[in-house]
C-alpha cells in the first residue's frame, strides 16, 4: 500500500534511499527546505506501509500571464519501487494541483541521455518542447519538455519560438 503525502523536512532524513541513483539530481538542504516553504502543495513523497520512503516530487509554480505554469524540478523513485506507476501518481497529483492554479502548462527539464525518463514522460503526454544547450553543467544537454493543461486549449505552450536555447536564455524566452 501507498500513501502519497506532502513532503516534509523530515522525510529529508529518510530518502537516501531514493536519491542515490545515476539520474537523480540531488541538491543541498537550503534547495529543497526553499521548495517546502514555497510550494508546499508541490511537493509530495510516497512511502509505503512501513513508513519506507518510495519516491517523491519536487515542483513549483512560476511563470506570469500566459506562460503561468507548473515545474516539475525533481521526481523521481527508488530502484526497487519502479514499474508500478508511482512517477505517473506523483506527476498526475503535480498536475492536479497546477490545474488548480490555473496553469497553463506542466514543464520539466531531462537529460538528453536519459532514454528511459524521456520515454516515460511521452506517456505521460509530454512533448520535447525544446533543447536546452549545456544545461546540466554546461556538458549535457537537456530536453525541456511540456504538457499543456486545459486552461491552454490552443495548445500555444506547445509551440516553441526556438528550437535550441542555452540556459541564460531561459528567463528571457
Amino acid at each position: 500500500m501507498t500513501c502519497v503525502r506532502r513532503f516534509t523536512c523530515d522525510d529529508l532524513f529518510t530518502f537516501n534511499n531514493v536519491n542515490l541513483d545515476y539520474f537523480t539530481e540531488t541538491y543541498n538542504l537550503p534547495f529543497y527546505l526553499q521548495y517546502l516553504a514555497n510550494w508546499p502543495e508541490y511537493c509530495l513523497m510516497a512511502e509505503g506501509a512501513d513508513g519506507q520512503a518510495m519516491g517523491y516530487i519536487l515542483g513549483k509554480v512560476e511563470g506570469a500571464d500566459n506562460d503561468w505554469h507548473g515545474h516539475v524540478t525533481a521526481v523521481t523513485v527508488a530502484p526497487e519501487y519502479r514499474r508500478q506507476g508511482l512517477a505517473k501518481q506523483l506527476m498526475d497529483c503535480l498536475e492536479t494541483v497546477t490545474e488548480r492554479d490555473e496553469g497553463f502548462f506542466v514543464d520539466l527539464f531531462v537529460r538528453e541521455s536519459n532514454t528511459s525518463a524521456i520515454n516515460m514522460y511521452k506517456k505521460f503526454d509530454y512533448s520535447i518542447y525544446r533543447t536546452v544547450v549545456g544545461y546540466y553543467s554546461g556538458e549535457e544537454d537537456a530536453y525541456d519538455m511540456r504538457k499543456a493543461m486545459s486552461r491552454d486549449i490552443h495548445k500555444r505552450s506547445l509551440k516553441a519560438r526556438k528550437d535550441r536555447i542555452h540556459p541564460d536564455e531561459l528567463e528571457t524566452d
